[in-house]
């Protein structure tokens, strides 16, 4: 059999860093960690190809290669989604879909076959049934696999040198309750993580292929399983060190691991740069109606200054259209961004996704407008807020014109750098191979013809002058705000 695995498009937004990862050279941020883990469970006499559609173009050849063609998809690549299923189903190919986007709204999209839940239960199922010739339409897990059964992915079937990052997974679940999120609706509350072994395997595999630098690990909450991850750290920090830290790693995580200095330290002496938070927002009525009591049991303050203290830049979520949201809200979230010297904000409107406890209660209310477009940062509303609609995207447009001008975003990335004192281990040189071109490239376009170059070239000087041995990610910080900023002025044109 010829398999197809073709990951769909996503649309610009502010998770893309598409204007920031062209001075880099490359087209995408991270390879589809889902379909390479799927291509690892298939037969070991099939042949295998996979189409990113983020960094090449599905072709008519590709589609005339194919047996089966397999998709996986989030909610905000839906559009991409149906248009390569119906080209698919106009080929006459067997199209299969699973992922998060149909786990969740498993709607009249036209697959032959749809998978609901986790691949580790669905896929091996459908394998047999297809060997035996009656494969069914639908398959849904009936629990949350534990992840002994997941397979090391086939990281050689991505084109690693078009991606700023690659990526692994060591745990899924999240043991908290927030309303907006769907993750615990996907995964569950009761984390489930990886062996120590089946992580350093899977490293080994990536360290194997060349790859030298950044890697993200995706878990959408690091440290739900706090026990299993103290007792990952040190044998994380003893491979990388015997490898003369090859690689330094990013994840997610929530605020409570500010309470932990015995883990901030061990994160530290593995390589870990940058932990994003979902701080969502200062006011703790908004946190308590959002069901995130997990953030109001220390000042959110204090706990991104103890994260930072550690080496580790911290990015962070946050939210406005709760019904609490006091009618300051916007200055709130403003002077907290500031504050906090938080250079990547990521700040978006409320959103109801399909299937989360928001989504029920506010269809109980009857303030559902629309399906979600899976981006919280387009302003666009698909519910009835308390506070007028047109006021609340006005506000959310400040707020976004504000933390994204130059002379604000480049105030918090100095602020920041000053608060990183302990570095991390450096990662292996090889990492840094396209740092001077790259650099050369961000000076072209911000330093000289862009409108806001002397901002630039001021806050070039400061770095020099200050922090000069953080020279790289400062570079890189101002690549990633040059990204925002082009965003921020499309979305509030």
């Amino acid at each position: 059999m010829k398999v197809l695995l073709v990951y769909p498009e996503f649309p610009d937004t502010y998770w893309s860093f598409k204007h920031a990862l062209r001075f880099e050279g490359k087209r995408a941020a991270f390879p589809p960690l889902g379909l390479l883990t799927v291509s690892a469970m298939l037969p070991a006499d099939w042949e295998r190809r996979l189409v990113d559609m983020n960094i090449e173009s599905l072709t008519e050849a590709d589609l005339d290669w194919a047996d089966l063609v397999l998709l996986s998809a989030m909610l905000v690549q839906k559009d991409s989604l149906r248009e390569v299923v119906e080209k698919c189903r106009d080929k006459g190919k067997r199209v299969l879909v699973g992922g998060p986007y149909v786990s969740t709204t498993c709607d009249d999209l036209p697959a032959d076959h749809i998978f609901i839940g986790e691949a580790e239960q669905t896929f091996p199922e459908f394998l047999r049934d297809f060997e035996l010739g009656i494969p069914q339409p639908v398959y849904r897990a009936p629990e949350k696999p534990q992840l002994s059964a997941t397979p090391v992915p086939d990281f050689k079937l991505a084109k690693l040198d078009a991606y700023s990052a690659m990526s692994v997974q060591y745990s899924r679940g999240c043991p908290f309750q927030c309303e907006f999120c769907d993750i615990i609706e996907i995964y569950g509350r009761v984390p489930r993580t990886k062996s120590n072994a089946q992580l350093l395997v899977e490293l080994d595999a990536l360290y194997e292929t060349g790859w030298r630098g950044l890697v993200f690990i995706v878990d959408d909450n690091f440290i739900g399983n706090k026990r299993n991850v103290r007792g990952l750290l040190p044998a994380l920090v003893e491979w990388s060190g015997n490898r003369d830290f090859p690689f330094s790693f990013i994840t997610e995580a929530s605020v409570n691991l500010a309470e932990d200095e015995h883990l901030l330290e061990m994160m530290r002496q593995a390589g870990f740069r940058r932990v994003f938070l979902g701080i969502e927002t200062p006011v703790e009525e908004s946190l308590r109606e959002a069901h995130k009591g997990q953030n109001t049991h220390r000042g959110l303050l204090e706990s991104v200054s103890r994260i930072q203290h550690y080496g580790m830049e911290v990015m962070a979520g946050f939210i406005v259209g709760f019904d609490h949201d006091p009618d300051d809200i916007f200055e709130r979230q403003i002077e907290f961004i500031r504050e906090s010297a938080i250079p990547l904000a990521m700040v978006g409107l409320l959103t109801a996704l399909p299937d989360t406890q928001l989504w029920r209660r506010l269809e109980r209310e009857d303030r559902l407008v629309r399906e979600s477009s899976g981006n919280n940062t387009d302003c666009s509303l698909n519910f009835v807020p308390q506070m007028d609609s047109n006021r609340l995207i006005e506000g959310y447009k400040r707020i976004l014109r504000t933390i994204y001008s130059s002379k604000e975003y480049y105030r918090r990335v100095s602020d920041c750098l000053e608060r990183i004192k302990q570095n991390p281990p450096e990662p292996h040189r090889a990492a840094l191979a396209g740092s001077v071109a790259a650099f050369l490239r961000i000076a072209l376009r911000l330093g000289v013809f862009d409108r806001e170059r002397a901002e630039f070239w001021k806050f070039l000087r400061h770095t020099i002058r200050e922090h000069r041995r953080h020279f790289t990610k400062a570079v890189t910080l101002a690549a990633m705000g040059y990204h925002f900023r082009r965003l921020t002025e499309e979305y509030c044109r």
